[in-house]
């Protein structure tokens, strides 16, 4: 319950932070943006100090390290990939329009439209 308590607490200070960015609205544009941070950062310290924002930490710093032992394609194996997904859409493409070139033909002869 004291975790509903907290991210309750947590959702009305980014809400409170959203509010003041309209109420200063007549305040320089470097004011409303501090409060939105401060709403921001607020209600992630609050959030920071329940069992799930802990555990959204712990996972986040899992996906950092996962992150780290991918391996990313080289350049050249990059180019070719991209290269092949071109030429695929290219014979898609040509493939789409033979086959709405050929519908179109077909539906003009079935009206007595043809030429």
């Amino acid at each position: 319950m004291a975790d509903k308590l907290k991210f309750a607490l947590a959702l009305a200070l980014v809400v409170a932070g959203l509010v003041g960015y309209y109420q200063l609205a007549d305040h320089a544009l470097v004011l409303r943006v501090l409060a939105v941070l401060a709403g921001l950062g607020l209600g992630a310290a609050v959030a920071w100090f329940t069992v799930p924002g802990q555990d959204f930490y712990r996972f986040s710093q899992e996906a950092v390290v996962e992150a780290r032992r991918v391996v990313w394609p080289s350049r050249k194996e990059t180019w070719q990939t991209t290269l092949v997904v071109f030429a695929l859409v290219l014979v898609v493409g040509v493939f789409l329009w033979l086959v709405d070139w050929g519908l179109l033909v077909a539906v003009q002869r079935l009206m007595g439209r043809s030429e």
